[in-house]
């Protein structure tokens, strides 16, 4: 063999091995090959905590769930929490947080020092806010015989430009102000922000107003799929804005709308392709993941976030 013809023969052998290896890694389950952890949002089973804190979250860490998020305190202490979450092995990166609230619910209006001790004894880093923060103009309750939905609805297409720029300076405002307590600030959207306004949204004037280095988001792609949208383009759209994502499946049944309605269902159940939108996510920088249902649920909560992780857990993306 000439010294020509052996070069060739192992250039091509070690394209043949290189394309085996790449071929090897894709072919390993999206977590396993990204080592990114799976967690879950607790709104999911938050009547199994309330009857059986600790039981719930064991039975969390059982299935494989390495990480979940707060949807609020439920009248325990920091304290509590971060016992509880040792003693499942659990750990709590994130929490939701909304922009005001009537009682003694924490907030991003209320005293963030006090809000930042809390997270810190948890552990959590990011504070994600779960919805806008209404114009005081608009009644925070539902007129009589309105669902909440219906309520939103009505409020976000009475809202202007101007409003939408509002919610995002006041991101950028408490988003700096939790940069200095060591927190990050990330906002969650449900389908009402897709609501067409003057060749936008009100989710691309937040996006497009806010600070990067002060306000990030958290895709929730169930409700992005509710609005009839595309989790895919809007990664694209807005590349490395997103550094968070609800895994949140629905069914066919699910019509695009503006008012907090669709048919949920496990991952994997649904109409999501989920190996496109974890790989779109991954490119895009989106690095936390925390399955979530909505209700209602056809089997009990823990029933269903198992099938989802186990779905999850073996898709390759």
């Amino acid at each position: 063999m000439s010294a020509l013809s052996r070069r060739s023969f192992l250039a091509a052998g070690a394209g043949l091995l290189a394309g085996k290896c790449i071929r090897a890694a894709q072919a390993r389950a999206f977590f396993e090959r990204t080592g990114l952890a799976l967690g879950l949002q607790l709104y999911t089973v938050r009547e199994d905590l309330e009857k059986d804190f600790d039981a719930t979250l064991n039975a969390i860490s059982h299935i494989g769930y390495q990480t979940v998020e707060l949807a609020g305190l439920q009248d325990r202490s920091p304290q509590d929490w971060r016992k509880a979450l040792d003693h499942a092995g659990l750990r709590c990166p994130s929490a939701h947080v909304p922009a005001r609230s009537s009682g003694a619910e924490a907030s991003l209006s209320g005293d963030l020092a006090l809000l930042a001790d809390q997270c810190h004894t948890i552990g959590i880093y990011t504070l994600v806010c779960p919805m806008i923060n209404i114009p005081e103009r608009f009644p925070l309750e539902p007129a009589p015989g309105e669902s909440s939905g219906d309520s939103l609805a009505r409020i976000v297409s009475a809202m202007t430009a101007e409003d939408w720029k509002a919610n995002a300076d006041f991101l950028n405002l408490k988003g700096a102000a939790l940069n200095r307590l060591g927190l990050h600030l990330a906002y969650h959207n449900h389908n009402f922000e897709f609501t067409p306004l003057t060749g936008s949204t009100g989710f691309d004037l937040l996006l497009q107003g806010t600070d990067p280095a002060l306000v990030s988001f958290q895709m929730d792609a169930g409700w992005v799929v509710a609005a009839g949208a595309d989790p895919g383009a809007l990664l694209k759209k807005y590349p490395k804005r997103f550094t968070a994502m609800h895994v949140k499946d629905v069914k066919a049944s699910t019509h695009p709308n503006f008012r907090l309605q669709q048919d949920p269902c496990e991952v994997g159940r649904g109409m999501i392709d989920w190996k496109t939108v974890l790989a779109a996510a991954y490119g895009a920088g989106v690095r936390e993941f925390y399955v979530e249902q909505e209700s209602p649920f056809s089997i009990p909560p823990l029933d269903a976030v198992a099938i989802s992780f186990t779905y999850l857990n073996r898709l390759t993306a």
